[in-house]
């Protein structure tokens, strides 16, 4: 006797969640209008859902081969102007810099004000520091300072939290473990259980609030986190100098 294999469409969701907001029958299978409605309301949790919070296995290391003279680099489509060309991912969370030696050391990121009071922006050397700057299309990447030819024979690596690819299909796979079935399912039906006797709406939401609640306290790295002053500020960038 072999063991069916998970399945873990949206499809399972959308089915489950409109019977545990009471808008269908044990056994009766969704319609049309109900399918189209859910999918797109899906599509909109999940995006949300991808502000929040740690997804580790939406983030993977982009290599970006720096160019001698040039200092922004944008990730997204071409058809939007990207020169890095993928999906415009939905945060970057650190970067190193790796040599032809395959020598790696870390690259400090700048907020806005710091890279906006730069002296200039145009000397080459190596990179030492990124700034991030969100687009709407693109993410747009600049190093600092602009890469020189020595700088260009390395690669910059950014770990990046790319974006969930929103479904199309009923039955396609999502890009989210067995853990998190449950949460998306009553997270669902609290959404659509809107306009359904109150008793209904508040036990949807108390159910999509608790499965949220442990997602959150299971999705973090396994290694202790330890905050501490960043000494390679003296040199890395002029931070506390």
């Amino acid at each position: 006797m072999t063991t069916p294999a998970y399945v873990n469409s949206a499809l399972r969701v959308l089915q489950q969640a409109y019977f545990e907001a009471g808008l269908i029958e044990e056994g009766q299978d969704l319609n049309g209008e109900q399918l189209a409605r859910g999918m797109n309301r899906l599509n909109d949790l999940i995006n949300l859902w991808q502000t929040q919070g740690l997804k580790l296995w939406l983030q993977y290391d982009l290599a970006i081969t720096p160019t001698q003279g040039v200092n922004l680099y944008k990730l997204g489509p071409a058809a939007n102007g990207g020169t890095v060309i993928m999906t415009r991912p939905t945060r970057i969370i650190e970067g190193y810099y790796q040599d032809s030696n395959l020598n790696n050391r870390p690259l400090i990121a700048l907020s806005r004000n710091e890279w906006d009071t730069l002296s200039q922006y145009s000397t080459e050397g190596q990179i030492s520091n990124y700034f991030i700057d969100k687009q709407v299309a693109t993410m747009n990447v600049y190093f600092w300072l602009t890469p020189d030819a020595n700088a260009a024979s390395g690669t910059a690596h950014m770990i990046i939290q790319q974006q969930q690819t929103n479904i199309v299909g009923l039955t396609d796979s999502m890009v989210f473990g067995p853990e998190w079935f449950i949460a998306l399912i009553w997270a669902m039906a609290s959404e659509l259980s809107r306009g359904r006797p109150l008793a209904v709406q508040q036990r949807c939401k108390a159910q999509a609030d608790e499965y949220r609640k442990m997602l959150e306290d299971w999705d973090v790295e396994d290694t202790a986190t330890m905050f501490q002053p960043d000494s390679r500020g003296e040199y890395a960038g002029n931070r506390f100098t």
